[in-house]
């Protein structure tokens, strides 16, 4: 069988059996036009055959896609880059690429830190990164001092009881968010923050507006954790980040306009690069934004007799603002303002605490507070027997020997029946009772559409064999092929004709023939000899 490729601007014929592979075509066109092929770590290059606009698989043969005499083939030389790292996020449960230079080993964990949270969203404070050993990533160090390799997968890990709290920010669940919401104060303004932050990047209006009523301000900086409050000197440069530069990188410009509604000081607000949403937007090429940052920062704000620019209205009220502060902080004589932790907070020491981050679930960390905040003491026991002094040690683990026995009341034979009797038509009851569940779930299960009445015509009904072996074969067959290739033939069937559908040159009939071919080679690698079973045709498959 004659067959053309179409390769680079040439058109070239191959003679090729009907029951070829496409690797082996594959293989006939790179000795052919003698194509360079490789493949490492960091890429490959490849071959990839187009026929009837669907890409070929390297164990197809040509018959089972329809290739026929005189078709023509599209041959593409392709490379591909393979990710430098791969980042498992504990929250979501997928793997993120992260597609950068290979000299990005090179660099420190919090460069690595800064790329995963444009991944994935979240502030760089609410989480963590750990080697495949399970061993903690400090943002001080390389990613060469944890033996990082190319193709390495890291493990994104957050705060102990924030797993369901952050899936609801990613989903924008208010509901979910409020439910999982902390009890103690600063974290909990803490979680405002990071709520908003979130919603801010993922374009979740609902939650951004719920956020801002509770008080988080868009141009207010995430900040950390108050249990790493006390090391702000040893924290990463984006906890300065605010919710609006994340709008303005993520390109959210609905966000933008609330926030810009809530507060003009959105507009000037910096980060600690000291870049603005509108520097920002630019260089992640959100054209909307830009366009509507540049709007509003070369608008005018009105007034009864004059008319301020927007920049000159944003010094004002920042002047103002500090004017109103440092009047409250110097009325307060008394109080100094703190950094850091005080007495009496938790904190964290990097190597000495014991992690918090290891993403346990609100449930585990819930029920671990609760049992360490809540200590049981032991009960006295009265010793009446002896005025022997009591030893403190032997109070903590009560002998069983010791403890009286407390015996049933007796009876007598009139009351005893009279309980039997009692007890008897309470089984009955539950004996009802467990019936009527029963039947009433039997119910539940009919169909809700009642079925036709049972015919009884006179016509003949076409002739059908039925045997308990044959059954019996037709049912193992397809529990063997659902055990041996992970798919149940209705799967089988589906994933065939959505493989099929990719020829979208070829008509609906052609694109099902190609889809029963499929099914009938995916049967047949299954069976000891290559061929079809008697029991599991393709008709059945599909």
């Amino acid at each position: 069988m004659r067959i053309f490729i179409a390769f680079e601007g040439s058109f070239e014929p191959f003679d090729v059996s009907a029951d070829v592979t496409v690797e082996a075509v594959k293989l006939m066109i790179k000795d052919y036009f003698h194509i360079p092929l490789s493949e490492d770590k960091q890429g490959r290059r490849y071959l990839e055959l187009m026929y009837a606009g669907a890409a070929l698989k390297n164990s197809w043969s040509l018959a089972d896609v329809g290739v026929s005499f005189c078709s023509t083939l599209k041959c593409f030389l392709k490379e591909e880059e393979k990710p430098t790292l791969y980042v498992f996020n504990a929250v979501t449960q997928e793997t993120m690429a992260i597609m950068e230079n290979i000299s990005l080993l090179g660099k420190k964990v919090s460069d690595l830190r800064t790329l995963v949270t444009l991944k994935c969203g979240f502030p760089v404070s609410v989480y963590c990164l750990r080697t495949p050993e399970r061993v903690e990533m400090y943002d001080c160090n390389s990613l060469r001092d944890y033996q990082t390799d190319i193709g390495t997968t890291l493990r994104l890990d957050v705060w102990d009881g924030w797993k369901e709290f952050l899936m609801g920010c990613l989903l924008g669940q208010k509901l979910k968010v409020q439910r999982y919401l902390s009890k103690e104060g600063p974290v909990l303004k803490y979680q405002r923050r990071v709520a908003l932050y979130i919603a801010a990047f993922h374009g979740h209006v609902e939650l951004t507006e719920w956020a801002l009523q509770q008080g988080a301000r868009p141009h207010e900086a995430v900040g950390v954790h108050p249990y790493r409050a006390w090391c702000h000197e040893a924290l990463h440069a984006d906890i300065s980040k605010c919710p609006i530069h994340a709008a303005a990188e993520a390109g959210q410009l609905l966000i933008l306009k609330a926030f810009v509604n809530c507060s003009v000081l959105c507009l000037e607000c910096t980060d600690a690069a000291g870049r603005t949403p509108l520097t920002i937007a630019s260089k992640h090429k959100h054209k909307d934004c830009v366009l509507y940052l540049l709007s509003k920062m070369w608008s005018t704000v009105s007034f009864l007799k004059i008319s301020v620019p927007m920049r000159i209205y944003i010094k004002i009220k920042q002047w103002i603002l500090r004017a109103q502060s440092h009047s409250l902080h110097s009325s307060r004589l008394c109080r100094a303002r703190v950094f850091g932790a005080k007495v009496g907070d938790t904190v964290m020491v990097d190597g000495f605490t014991k992690p918090k981050m290891t993403s346990k679930s609100w449930h585990q960390a819930e029920n671990k507070d609760s049992r360490s905040t809540l200590p049981k003491l032991p009960l006295l026991m009265e010793h009446t027997a002896s005025r022997t002094p009591v030893n403190p040690l032997a109070i903590s683990q009560p002998d069983t020997k010791e403890q009286t026995l407390k015996f049933p009341p007796r009876v007598d034979a009139n009351t005893s029946s009279v309980l039997q009797e009692h007890q008897h038509q309470n089984q009955k009851k539950v004996i009802a009772t467990a019936r009527k569940k029963e039947k009433l779930l039997k119910n539940a299960y009919l169909p809700q559409v009642p079925l036709p009445p049972v015919s009884r015509a006179g016509y003949s009904h076409p002739s059908f064999y039925y045997t308990p072996s044959a059954d019996f074969l037709r049912k193992s067959s397809f529990a063997s092929f659902s055990e041996h290739s992970g798919r149940t033939p209705r799967e089988n069937a589906i994933y065939c004709l959505a493989m099929a559908s990719a020829f979208k040159e070829k008509r609906w009939l052609q694109q099902l023939g190609i889809a029963r071919a499929l099914a009938k080679k995916s049967i047949a690698n299954l069976t000891p000899q290559g061929g079809l079973t008697a029991e599991n045709p393709p008709g059945i498959v599909l």
